[in-house]
């Protein structure tokens, strides 16, 4: 297995919102990076939002403008996977759909050196289910960063049936090289991250819809008693509320009816009021 040392070259599968911010800061942090998307448009999207994140950070002086121009110049796109070929490690962050990324997994598993290990950047399935798509399970690992991948600083490392301690290193060290701080996971539904905070979301959006508050006071209430920076609400919109449908589906699935996605969150999504993407969730954006 290709060690933490050797990993000069990243891939990245998926441009949008996860694999550009994952590609961004691997980038910023001396990476070459390849990242791959199925369609050129979003491939120029992606890398187009990365540019306007880097100005962002230099004009808060937190990168310098030649910094941000040297991560740039380390960025390359492709809508072929094959161009992962040299990679030293490969980072998934594609659709949240099993199917999806097995198939993903099954088609790196023979396009990448037998000794790279695969990481995906899954939220709530199952690393080994993943895993079992390729030839090479103890090389597949857990790696999911939170969003938005260039601010936050948390990277929850999970460990599936055949993971190798080998593999759990490089991610926990792929990840520090980035700046962020590890936690470690089984390979559990939601692992630690997602098992609680997408119950305490779906909470926040039945406490709406039952009135027992506005929707003001909810995020306010739990911002001023429990100090989080965001209420339920808000964080839903700013996360994406099809992706917490989609996180507390899969959690319901495995865990039973304690994680029943909230009436109204399937409402939201049926009317494509997905929060800050669409300019409409729980509250309006410009």
């Amino acid at each position: 297995m290709r060690g933490f040392d050797s990993v000069a070259r990243v891939g990245v599968v998926g441009a949008g919102t996860m694999g550009g911010g994952i590609a961004q800061v691997a980038a910023t942090n001396g990476y070459d990076v390849v990242v791959r998307d199925v369609e050129q448009e979003f491939i120029d999207r992606g890398l187009s939002n990365i540019e306007d994140s880097l100005e962002r950070l230099v004009n808060a002086e937190r990168l310098t403008e030649g910094e941000a121009e040297a991560a740039l110049d380390r960025l390359s796109g492709t809508t072929d996977l094959a161009d992962l070929a040299e990679c030293d490690l490969v980072v998934e962050a594609a659709l949240e759909n099993m199917e999806v990324k097995r198939e993903i997994f099954a088609d790196l598993d023979g396009i990448v050196e037998e000794d790279v290990v695969l990481a995906t950047n899954t939220s709530t399935l199952s690393i080994t289910t993943i895993a079992s798509a390729t030839d090479r399970p103890a090389q597949v690992v857990g790696l999911h960063f939170m969003n938005p991948v260039p601010i936050m600083t948390g990277v929850e490392v999970v460990v599936g049936e055949r993971t190798a301690p080998e593999a759990v290193e490089l991610a926990h060290a792929f990840a520090e090289a980035l700046g962020k701080e590890t936690w470690e996971a089984d390979d559990k539904p939601g692992f630690v991250s997602n098992r609680i905070l997408m119950p305490w979301i779906n909470e926040g959006v039945r406490a709406f819809d039952e009135g027992v508050a506005t929707k003001e006071d909810i995020d306010r209430g739990m911002k001023l008693g429990t100090n989080v920076p965001m209420g339920p609400l808000e964080l839903a919109d700013h996360i994406g509320l099809d992706i917490c449908l989609d996180a507390t589906e899969t959690l319901h699935e495995e865990l039973g009816d304690r994680y029943k996605p909230a009436y109204l969150l399937k409402r939201k999504v049926d009317a494509g009021d997905l929060g800050r993407k669409t300019g409409r969730g729980f509250y309006e954006y410009d």
